[in-house]
């Protein structure tokens, strides 16, 4: 092996397992699947991502650890259409496929490519995983807090685990996909969130990939019949213009006008440490634009009891409101166990039994 010496990713090449994403080509290179960088990986390297990599002409992953674990509400993936007041037991590991400078999880996600970034990865099993399920009450199990495309192999062997019991699965990510991984991943999961970052391609590459890797993604989530839910991360100065938020709102609304669109609060963090905070007003004239553009459902996220009535769920059809929300407390939900309208009967979208 000539992969870069490093104390952590010495530990991190333990830690895995033959990869299931892989094409093996001549001269022992492989062809990753697990995101839209397809990475060609010659004998001894990685990918863009550093924790996938040839070894002997075969693809090893990681397996067998997580770097954050812990169980969060359901709103805060953010999922909203998803069993309002529930719980997710949530894992990540480390690596990422994208190295964003506002990356608010970058001490997972940066590992191995940030000498300042890394944890230290607790083995555990995917059994171990689901015994801590039950006992935490939680309904769903995600992966998120590094990029969970990167480390797929894992989280399906934990999905496996955690659906035979009768939990629900979901994605937290940033999109960057392929139809393979998507197949791949599809038979365990209910959700899947994506990140859209930018309508600015330029602005997509200084992150590490390209816009259209990330629209086809959400398209190929959508037409495998996975709940969608949309965040974006509204940064001043680099996405928060009105003609890129309607450029955002009009794609989202072109898939399906139900998709829910998040709009959330940026704060100074990692690299980017020059544009202001996102205030409130920013988010509430973000929202006014998705319900202009035709999006039934958007949401202003990450200032609690700020942002007017766009933390709440309303019938698209009668303006009845169905789900009363203050930050990630529900104060009523009227779609649980029925997921339609009170008032007009109309359906409401989502997972709500």
């Amino acid at each position: 092996m000539d992969r870069p010496a490093h104390a952590l990713g010495n530990l991190l090449d333990q830690l895995t397992v033959e990869g299931a994403l892989y094409e093996k080509l001549p001269d022992n290179a492989v062809r990753c699947y697990a995101c839209a960088h397809r990475c060609l990986i010659r004998a001894g390297r990685e990918g863009i991502c550093r924790v996938r990599f040839n070894r002997d002409g075969k693809l090893y992953v990681p397996h067998g650890y997580v770097a954050a674990l812990q169980v969060d509400p359901t709103e805060k993936k953010p999922f909203f259409h998803i069993l309002p007041g529930s719980s997710t037991l949530t894992f990540g590991m480390l690596g990422c496929d994208l190295h964003c400078g506002y990356c608010q999880n970058w001490l997972t996600s940066q590992a191995l490519r940030d000498e300042e970034a890394g944890v230290t990865p607790q083995l555990v099993t995917p059994e171990q995983m689901v015994s801590i399920g039950k006992r935490s009450g939680a309904q769903l199990f995600g992966s998120s807090y590094n990029e969970p495309l990167i480390t797929t192999e894992w989280a399906v062997d934990v999905f496996k685990a955690a659906t035979q019991v009768g939990f629900r699965c979901v994605y937290i990510s940033n999109g960057n996909a392929t139809p393979e991984v998507l197949d791949y991943l599809q038979p365990y999961l209910v959700g899947y969130k994506i990140d859209l970052k930018s309508m600015n391609d330029k602005h997509y590459r200084q992150l590490g990939t390209t816009l259209n890797h990330v629209l086809d993604g959400i398209h190929m989530v959508k037409e495998r019949g996975l709940w969608t839910e949309i965040v974006t991360l509204v940064v001043p100065g680099f996405n928060d213009s009105s003609e890129e938020l309607w450029d955002m709102a009009r794609f989202i609304a072109s898939v399906s006008p139900d998709i829910p669109w998040h709009v959330t609060a940026f704060h100074k963090d990692y690299k980017m440490l020059d544009p202001d905070d996102t205030t409130a007003d920013d988010l509430i004239r973000a929202a006014e634009i998705g319900l202009e553009a035709g999006l039934h459902y958007v949401y202003a996220g990450n200032l609690p009891g700020r942002t007017r009535s766009y933390e709440n769920t309303y019938c698209p059809h009668c303006g009845e409101l169905l789900v009363d929300r203050v930050g990630y407390r529900i104060r009523q939900n009227s779609l649980a166990g029925r997921g339609s309208c009170p008032k007009c009967n109309t359906p409401i979208p989502g997972i709500w039994k």
